[in-house]
């Protein structure tokens, strides 16, 4: 009787010591967490903005871009079926250009995403990938992190490319009767790329004024 005593004895104060280390475990992680989160968050907004810099000049701008953010919802026809995000430049109250999130879905190793910078007039400022699982040394050039052409990265063609003076059917590359240039043995990468970005440039310029127009923070075409 006292051995069946001394193991149920035994038996709750380990499973006691457990739930003890279990709760100090968990109050250790959320004081971590509280302690370190505006440190991700700041590193999160620093990296955010470096990519928006690179597709469109800080001083061209002086509202403050990531807070000025609109959502669009499902929006397959430029491959953001779970929809995404818009950044609205603007300088002294006026707008001067929206930066939209798009993707391409059918490059050689799946989907690329991308950032499209896109002025009022409809004048492409820059894009940049922001992901891809394109071939390395073939592909990835579409990358200019990846890109060997420092100088000259295949990507830089886009800016200064206008809505209104590209044919939509010439939003391809050359090899295809387009206006764009690729690499000579990795044509669906570059392909996928400029078809996706005349599609984002579009899509921002059909919709200038009511994505301007709506709240910050709010879901474009969502009335609730």
């Amino acid at each position: 009787m006292s051995g069946r005593y001394t193991a149920t004895r035994t038996s709750l104060r380990t499973g006691a010591i457990m739930v003890l280390f279990t709760l100090l475990f968990t109050a250790l992680m959320s004081s971590t967490y509280r302690v370190t989160r505006p440190a991700i968050e700041a590193s999160k907004q620093d990296a955010q903005m470096r990519l928006l810099a690179e597709v469109l000049p800080p001083g061209s701008y002086d509202n403050a871009l990531l807070e000025d953010v609109v959502r669009f919802g499902p929006a397959p026809e430029i491959g953001m079926e779970a929809g995404g995000r818009v950044w609205r430049a603007r300088k002294a109250g006026e707008p001067v250009a929206l930066i939209i999130e798009g993707a391409a879905p059918d490059g050689y190793a799946g989907r690329i995403g991308l950032v499209v910078a896109v002025s009022r007039d409809g004048r492409l400022s820059g894009v940049r990938v922001t992901e891809h699982k394109e071939t390395p040394g073939l592909g990835d050039y579409i990358d200019p992190r990846k890109d060997r052409r420092k100088d000259s990265p295949w990507i830089a063609q886009f800016a200064g490319a206008s809505w209104a003076a590209v044919n939509t059917a010439e939003w391809t590359v050359r090899k295809d009767g387009g206006s764009f240039d690729y690499r000579a043995g990795a044509t669906i990468s570059a392909r996928a790329v400029t078809r996706a970005v005349g599609r984002s440039t579009a899509f921002a310029a059909e919709r200038m004024d009511a994505l301007f127009a709506a709240p910050a923070g709010s879901l474009l075409g969502d009335d609730s």
